[in-house]
């Protein structure tokens, strides 16, 4: 069975940064992309960042792209998100998952495992 653990999240000032972790187990890890996902209260859950099996490809919501980072550590069965110039709407509880059986991402595709999320707080 596949599990993801969240870590990393916490309360931070605007301009701030953190650093997500996502550790996995039950299957290979370095045979499928990986994914975050963020859902702020009272809106539905959204994409922020994925990458590929070898992590040769990254992709980003543009609301994201060029303050956040995802990269992995296939040898320690790990992703990760770098967040940098925190933004208050930033503000979500945040989501690794994974797809059942693909190598890449592309839009839309499903994610079918899910971590327990990490909340992450931007203050103005």
């Amino acid at each position: 069975q596949v599990q993801l653990v969240e870590s990393g999240g916490g309360l931070v000032q605007a301009g701030g940064s953190l650093r997500l972790s996502c550790a996995a187990s039950g299957r290979t890890f370095s045979s499928y992309a990986m994914g975050w996902f963020r859902q702020a209260p009272g809106k539905e859950r959204e994409f922020v960042a994925a990458i590929t099996w070898s992590g040769s490809s990254t992709y980003y919501a543009a609301s994201v792209k060029g303050r956040f980072t995802i990269s992995r550590d296939n040898a320690k069965n790990t992703v990760y998100l770098q967040m940098n110039s925190l933004k208050p709407e930033d503000t979500a509880v945040y989501y690794c998952a994974a797809p059942r059986s693909s190598y890449y991402h592309t839009p839309g595709m499903r994610y079918d495992y899910w971590g327990q999320g990490t909340q992450v707080t931007v203050s103005s």
